[in-house]
């Protein structure tokens, strides 16, 4: 059985070579055809001895995801639905910027985090990605980028894991990927260009500023535990003030001197005065250094919530402002193709029966706490 080289990161590729009886530079080598060069023809790796060729071509293979569907956004947003088996698609974006490509990567079928305005999370959990899956996006979308714009220089200059999926709950995974994403002899990122986005899994945002620290986003969502037990879940297990610690300690670790906290801004829900004035007392209470990002709810008919209006969004945003706290509000990116933050769907088998149970949830009437 062939084994996919996009599975590993250098030192991988390098023990797998090993085994073949080969040296490590010649691992190096290799390494640099598939993601420098985004090559998948053993034959077309010249300056490897034909003998490894030959080996590699009986044992080994370079395979992307196969592609399900592509939609370009009028914005030139592109969203792919990759097939991943087993009934289960996941999806990445490429958001092309004036001085920037970023790509979103999935990291799970599916996600198990259950957060009430995010459309993954609706469908319930599969399963993990393997780090071969979640590289496979980067390869694909980089490499097909290329050819269509015809240019060598690198497409994608950032890549945020924030598509379908907790990266933190598929640790393995990640570590090795964002390896490759970060080395120069891969993609050559740099740390404060890559980040990881989570729900708040505390003890491995602790493990990650060990293993791999890079740029580092929070999907908060709410100023106080009782609304944010109810929007994202995994609060009743890793409430605010401990998830606040931990992305303190983080920061002793990470390539940006401040943290991202992501709001998706809920009409009625959280986009009140007096919530703003909330996040105002508990960033000043932990003394954490930060920056809000404020996202645009996208509406999706199962969530049974709404967009806040763009008047109260930025109301909110000047408070925040006014306090001194950097606050930025997201663009829409993508809205005419499904490709906007957390409407990534895929076509994932509801095995987990979320959407009944969202519909028990969606009957919970959420009032600002004050």
């Amino acid at each position: 059985m062939s084994t996919n080289l996009l599975e590993f990161d250098l030192d991988g590729l390098a023990a797998f070579c090993e085994q073949l009886g080969e040296k490590r530079f010649r691992a190096t080598q290799l390494f640099r055809w598939i993601h420098q060069r985004g090559a998948s023809d053993f034959d077309a790796m010249s300056d490897l001895a034909k003998a490894l060729r030959d080996k590699l071509k009986g044992c080994a293979k370079v395979e992307a995801l196969t592609v399900i569907s592509e939609h370009v956004s009028s914005d030139g947003t592109v969203k792919w639905l990759f097939d991943v088996g087993g009934g289960n698609a996941v999806e990445a974006v490429f958001i092309p910027e004036d001085d920037r490509g970023t790509l979103c990567v999935s990291s799970q079928a599916g996600c198990a985090v259950g957060c009430r305005f995010c459309s993954t999370g609706h469908q319930g959990f599969s399963r993990n990605l393997t780090t071969g899956e979640i590289i496979a996006q980067l390869w694909f979308a980089e490499h097909t980028l290329r050819q269509r714009l015809k240019t060598e220089d690198r497409v994608i200059s950032n890549v945020v894991m924030m598509g379908m999926g907790e990266p933190l709950q598929n640790y393995a995974a990640l570590i090795p990927a964002l390896h490759v994403m970060l080395d120069d002899h891969g993609y050559g990122l740099s740390r404060r260009r890559v980040t990881v986005s989570t729900s708040g899994v505390v003890p491995m945002i602790d493990r990650l500023a060990q293993d791999c620290p890079v740029a580092l986003a929070v999907s908060l969502h709410a100023p106080n535990d009782p609304l944010r037990d109810n929007l994202v879940p995994l609060n009743r297990k890793y409430p605010i003030d401990e998830l606040l610690e931990a992305c303190k300690r983080y920061l002793a670790h990470a390539p940006r001197d401040f943290i991202t906290f992501e709001y998706c801004m809920l009409d009625g829900v959280n986009d009140q005065l007096e919530h703003a004035q909330q996040l105002i007392e508990l960033v000043r209470r932990s003394g954490i250094r930060c920056k809000f990002n404020l996202i645009p709810f996208n509406p999706f008919p199962a969530s049974g919530l709404l967009r806040s209006t763009q008047k109260q969004v930025l109301a909110f945003a000047k408070i925040l402002s006014d306090a001194g706290i950097v606050t930025t509000v997201r663009k829409t990116r993508g809205d005419d193709i499904d490709a906007a933050c957390g409407q990534l769907a895929g076509d994932v088998k509801d095995r987990t029966r979320a959407a009944e149970r969202m519909a028990k949830q969606r009957t919970i009437v959420l009032k600002p706490v004050n």
